[in-house]
């Protein structure tokens, strides 16, 4: 045997494994969501992949957002915005928003569903410079990351701060976001990832430096309690560390938008003030650490895990010899090619591959 071919065959697991992590991506997002039942009986979802149908709801006309099974059955073959996913949103396929579409799935539906939240990333828009995604205008090469808050999805570029590596571990507030809820702040002065627009100031007064070791020593405290939606009424009613944080002198330049590491939601504050302000200000979410997309996407592995199994195709390999393996390898090179020149068309033109063309691709 040749080393070109003992190469290959060397690199077989690589050649599997290669797209993997891309795969499981993209598997957590809509395995988390049913791609056969339309989700409007569930009510208003907690978190689900979400579509929007230029076809059907055009802008300049009215904005509307459907499930990931009303996007298979009721939109194939339309040009829909892939939203990745959205909290507390109910299906609108086929209501009152649609003129002359009714859903396949589940057409008995009421005419608006006042709770939704939209946005422009609704009629294919994103970030503060409203462009569309992909953009076939920029040439720039950048990330676009969520805003946890008011769920839009900006440029790195345009956050006004400079990213923090492993940003797939974090959570991120946007500068407009974290300006409407001054007190984020506060927080963001003790919990958020350390960035260039940090700065601490100290008042040269007696007392500061034992007052921050009080602050540290609570801190320290805080890391091995239970989160603060798990303490009892009776604790967060005898303090409020908002309060406690807002009286020391450590301070954030308040601009740019805020990341934050994980778990920093189960260090905010729930005493009862604190739980009224974030309910009053439509951040209720913020203290529930499964509303998190990192919760969704563990959900929908771990249910994809389960119904897969072990991977059939690695069991059959397992029993097959050199030769039918390079034989494989060749093959499988050559869909992967078509499969990617198939997938990049779609791409460039910013829409969702849907079932009737991907069985007439390799």
């Amino acid at each position: 045997m040749s080393e070109e071919q003992t190469e290959q065959t060397v690199s077989l697991v690589d050649v599997l494994e290669e797209d993997e992590e891309l795969e499981e991506e993209a598997s957590a997002v809509l395995a988390g969501s049913d791609s056969d039942h339309c989700s409007y009986p569930q009510g208003y979802v907690k978190r689900q992949a979400l579509y929007a149908c230029n076809t059907c709801t055009p802008k300049g006309g009215e904005v509307a957002g459907v499930c990931l099974a009303c996007s298979y059955k009721c939109h194939e073959g339309h040009d829909l915005f892939e939203l990745y996913t959205k909290r507390n949103f109910r299906c609108d396929c086929g209501n009152g928003k649609f003129t002359e579409l009714q859903c396949k799935l589940f057409p008995d539906k009421e005419e608006v569903n006042s709770l939704n939240k939209y946005s422009h990333n609704f009629f294919g828009e994103y970030c503060t410079c409203s462009r569309p995604y992909p953009d076939p205008d920029d040439k720039v090469e950048d990330e676009m990351i969520q805003c946890v808050v008011c769920e839009d999805w900006l440029h790195g570029r345009h956050l006004g701060c400079v990213v923090p590596d492993c940003v797939e571990l974090q959570e991120m507030i946007c500068e407009s976001c974290m300006s409407k809820n001054p007190f984020l702040w506060t927080f963001a002065a003790h919990l958020a990832v350390p960035g260039e627009s940090i700065e601490e100031v100290k008042e040269e007064t007696a007392g500061t430096d034992e007052s921050n070791m009080n602050l540290n020593q609570s801190e320290k405290v805080d890391d091995v309690m239970e989160p603060s939606s798990k303490r009892s009424r009776q604790e967060t009613d005898l303090s409020c560390r908002l309060k406690e944080l807002e009286a020391t002198s450590q301070k954030r330049v308040q601009s740019g938008a805020v990341f934050w590491p994980s778990a920093w939601r189960s260090k905010l504050c729930s005493c009862n003030t604190c739980q009224k302000s974030l309910s009053e200000a439509g951040l209720s979410f913020l203290l529930d650490d499964s509303d998190t997309v990192l919760a969704y996407e563990n959900k929908g592995k771990n249910s994809e895990q389960r119904q897969m199994g072990h991977d059939p195709l690695m069991s059959a390999l397992d029993n097959l010899n050199r030769v039918q393996q390079l034989e494989i390898i060749h093959e499988y090179n050559d869909m992967k090619t078509e499969l990617k020149d198939f997938l990049q068309r779609f791409a460039a033109e910013g829409k969702t591959p849907r079932k009737l063309d991907t069985l007439n691709c390799c």
